[in-house]
């Protein structure tokens, strides 16, 4: 997967999460679990599910909760362990899955990274995505290095996350004080704040992008006809 490709769904569910009705909007790595667990196709324990993500326990137990208080997810104690708790997608589960992701599908622009790709494959990439915890300030910092090293105003770094205004300006104090990006006043915008990254911002946001880089999706099962899902 390329940063581009990332950058491209997490804006748009981004987008997405901002439009939902409040009490049923899902986390990004919520969505993920869902995604996984469709892929999957069968029970998984919870502490597989948290080293999937690389989550602690407690962090899993709070996610999966919410998952099965909305009803998306099924749980049950395990045959061998009953204090291993085994997640499966309920049918409204995958019905989610499938309607969050035709809804991300839909917010990607024309021109963009996987402006042409279909629900399954975003699916696919999601499900890919969840195992890479990226935080509000990453996004800031990949959002400014995917510019190219061009300074970012507050505004368009808003329109380039699909994040809230008061988000994206409180990561940006938060990696001004870790030393990680400077604000320029007055940079071509006239009296406009602009933000660019420092070298150590560089170093933080280009070690982000190679474990961007590193992730896998999943290929379509042999004999399936489609394109590939492997970036």
């Amino acid at each position: 997967m390329d940063l581009r490709e990332f950058m491209s769904v997490r804006r748009a569910y981004n987008i997405v999460r901002q439009h939902s009705e409040p009490d049923e909007r899902l986390t990004f790595e919520e969505f993920a679990i869902l995604c996984h667990l469709v892929a999957v196709d069968c029970p998984l324990r919870t502490s597989d599910i948290a080293a999937y993500q690389g989550a602690l326990r407690p962090t899993m137990t709070h996610r999966t909760n919410h998952l099965a208080s909305l009803g998306l997810i099924e749980r049950a104690e395990g045959d061998l362990d009953r204090r291993n708790v085994v997640c499966v997608a309920s049918a409204a589960g995958r019905a989610r899955a499938e309607r969050l992701a035709e809804l991300t599908r839909a917010q990607i622009p024309s021109g963009r990274s996987l402006s042409r790709t279909s629900a399954e494959r975003i699916r696919k990439y999601v499900d890919a995505m969840g195992a890479f915890f990226c935080k509000a300030g990453d996004l800031v910092l990949l959002c400014l290095l995917a510019a190219d090293g061009e300074p970012l105003s507050i505004m368009q770094m808003v329109d380039a996350l699909g994040l809230l205004q008061p988000t994206v300006s409180m990561s940006v104090s938060s990696l001004v004080e870790a030393g990680l990006v400077t604000r320029l006043r007055g940079v071509e915008r006239g009296r406009t704040t602009c933000v660019a990254l420092t070298p150590e911002g560089r170093s933080a946001a280009e070690a982000l992008s190679s474990q961007i880089e590193g992730v896998v999706v999943r290929r379509k099962l042999r004999g399936q006809r489609g394109e590939k899902d492997e970036a």
